[in-house]
């Protein structure tokens, strides 16, 4: 019979090396590290009684056999038949040391096991340890001192400097275009007096009066440089053309190597190496980031002041993986900021009062929106309140969505993402005729558009379907009136996937409207994590004809998208079309995978003008995506959606029966 406290040491044993890996490779959620420390402190406890027990035993019957004689035999006992031949007896130790390492139990036999599976046990959770707090304790970056590049426009380059060292104030700003010879030819721009903590020892720095299409580098006083390249003058050659790169949330060494560095950002690496093996021609412009750039609540929240959440800023631009390589470093690539809810809190949609909301705004704005694009030119509220941006580069014209700050509780009458200031800005952006050189509109939002992920679907556009669909509708008509293209760039998920919304007036055919296939309508790229979790469950499905899906990536910790706008000829069944054309390329763990092309015919007349025609179809270019999994990974993502449709079923037999009561109470 099982004792109570093999029982507890077998199970607590099995739950510190399963949540164990969970936490450290799998997803790093908050509620293991508690599982599995109070697990070991359970595990260790049955482990010492286990072995008092063994010892208790052992005595007891060393001295019964003292008493009674039995160890003193009086004659000869022949044990040829009693003693267990020598190759059994190493079988048995060696079965009991496996088991013993399987399942944690001690072994009388094989003490060297016990100690073992102890130890391995202990390891874990001092993994676990160091993980939770190895960065914390040891890297609060107050020193880290760096300087990176925002917004760059046509004349202009914004530079975010931090230097806490107030011994190398006054700190002298200069740049030169990079073709000059070191030391001759610098621009002194100005000179930072003061740095405090009031803005964590940030400054936002604006080169101007710049050459367009023009690459530039910049020094400090204090030894920091870097480079850039401005952005081409609108209506020129060189506008035709835009690289630029697109993902979403970080969270430093995940997976956990104990052997890494516990700032160290795998995704950051692999973004440096797939631009450094690009031509010089497809160097991407800037990335467009959609937010989780922090994960205040992940794996733990250690607090909710303000000087949490700039600690956590420090931390990610500590990473080393910055300056990876040399030459062109990471951090010479322009990062452009959206903010998402592990910025605040998870699934944040409280305002921009509540608490903690207040605390996370205050270093999101000196790290990121202090150096992001500028302002809508209508945003239809008070500039110093606005959080969304709009900017032109070349062919594309770009529309930053706010999703946390303004919105209200998801899955109600009237609940709003946006705000009704930014709706309405918005709503203008996309009504806006664009100049001649500009054929896509792209609007990006830290969560998905798609209502196809059945995961949290409420905290995505599809808690907001009724706003969502204002703003397709006004989608749908740029698209016919303007001679545009407008597509959607999203985060959030952890998994990648790419998703048709078809115009109901073009009224396509049932075949046009087959998951999996590329074909009409706006496209959204959603994509993540740059660097962090992803989910071994299938949670995103098209279960309508509203939502087409085109593809579905979930796997991989790292996922960022390349996006691609030149003139190529587009061909079609009848003829060769000069075209602007989009092609998205997605990157998981650093290698291309999949590629998608999207155009708009350069024939005004023809294509996208008062419905003439509908503009060209998407196609997959290429396709070497791994099927996304097992039955059972399927099922497992159905789970929320099967809970939440038992309850609803609940609740409502419960008000039907809570009815008849009251109606059988009154008649009596």
């Amino acid at each position: 019979m099982v004792s109570v406290q093999r029982a507890a040491a077998a199970t607590s044993s099995a739950v510190i090396r399963l949540a164990s890996f969970a936490f450290l490779r799998w997803i790093p959620g908050q509620h293991f590290p508690s599982l599995i420390f109070t697990s070991l402190a359970i595990y260790l406890a049955a482990l010492r009684s286990l072995i008092q027990q063994d010892g208790s035993k052992t005595r007891k019957s060393t001295y019964k056999e003292v008493l009674t004689g039995d160890s003193m035999p009086t004659r000869p006992v022949d044990t040829r038949f009693k003693e267990k031949p020598a190759g059994d007896k190493e079988k048995e130790t060696a079965c009991s040391f496996v088991k013993t390492l399987l399942t944690g139990v001690p072994s009388k036999k094989c003490g060297m096991s016990t100690l073992i599976t102890a130890l391995i046990n202990v390891l874990l959770a001092l993994l676990t340890f160091d993980f939770l707090f190895r960065a914390l304790i040891f890297y609060p970056g107050n020193d880290v001192a760096f300087s990176r590049v925002g917004y760059v426009s046509p004349t202009t380059a914004k530079l975010l400097v931090r230097e806490p060292d107030l011994t190398q104030l006054p700190l002298v700003v200069y740049y030169q275009e990079s073709g000059k010879e070191e030391g001759n030819g610098w621009i002194e721009e100005g000179v930072i007096y003061k740095l405090d903590d009031r803005t964590d020892f940030t400054h936002p720095v604006e080169l101007k009066n710049l050459k367009p299409s023009t690459q530039y580098r910049y020094s400090l006083s204090n030894n920091m440089t870097g480079s850039f390249t401005t952005a081409p003058t609108p209506g020129t050659q060189s506008a035709s053309r835009l690289t630029f790169l697109t993902s979403s949330c970080i969270k430093p060494n995940f997976p956990y190597n104990v052997l890494s560095h516990p700032l160290r950002i795998p995704g950051i690496e692999y973004v440096a190496d797939a631009v450094a093996r690009l031509p010089t021609l497809l160097r991407p412009a800037f990335m467009l980031f959609l937010g989780d750039f922090i994960y205040i609540d992940v794996p733990q929240r250690f607090g909710s002041s303000t000087s949490h959440y700039r600690s956590e800023y420090r931390r990610v631009y500590s990473s080393p993986s910055w300056r990876v390589p040399e030459k062109n470093p990471a951090i010479d690539l322009p990062w452009l900021h959206t903010l998402d809810d592990h910025e605040i809190a998870n699934d944040w949609a409280q305002g921009n009062t509540t608490p903690p909301y207040p605390a996370a705004a205050e270093p999101y704005a000196h790290y990121h929106v202090s150096v992001n694009p500028p302002i809508p030119p209508v945003p239809f509220s008070a500039p110093e309140n606005t959080t969304y941006f709009s900017f032109i580069h070349g062919p594309a014209s770009f529309f930053m969505l706010d999703t946390r700050t303004y919105r209200s509780q998801p899955a109600q009458p009237n609940s709003t993402i946006l705000g009704s200031a930014q709706l309405q800005s918005l709503l203008a952006y996309l009504a806006r005729p664009e100049p001649a050189e500009v054929k896509w509109k792209i609007v990006a939002s830290s969560v998905p558009f798609t209502k196809n992920w059945h995961v949290g679907t409420t905290d995505t556009w599809g808690g907001f379907l009724n706003e969502r669909r204002k703003v397709f509708e006004a989608m749908w008509k740029a698209e016919r009136e303007l001679g545009i293209r407008v597509v959607l760039l999203s985060g959030d998920r952890h998994e990648f996937a790419a998703t048709r919304f078809p115009d109901p007036e073009q009224k396509l055919k049932p075949d046009d409207l087959v998951p999996g296939t590329a074909g009409d309508g706006i496209h959204e790229f959603s994509v993540g994590p740059l660097s962090m979790f992803y989910l071994p469950i299938r949670t995103y499905r098209q279960e309508d004809d509203e939502d087409v899906c085109v593809k579905y990536a979930p796997d991989g910790n790292s996922k960022f998208g390349l996006i691609d706008i030149d003139i190529d000829n587009e061909e079609n069944d009848t003829e060769t079309t000069p075209s602007s054309v989009l092609t998205y390329n997605l990157y998981i763990d650093g290698e291309v995978v999949w590629k998608y092309r999207l155009s708009v015919p350069l024939s005004e007349y023809e294509y996208g003008y008062n419905g003439r025609r509908p503009l060209p179809p998407g196609r997959v270019m290429l396709d070497k995506v791994k099927p996304t999994g097992w039955g059972v990974q399927e099922a497992i993502g159905r789970l929320e959606e099967q809970a939440k449709v038992v309850w609803d079923i609940f609740i409502e037999g419960f008000y039907v029966v809570l009815d008849k009561i009251r109606r059988q109470e009154r008649v009596d």
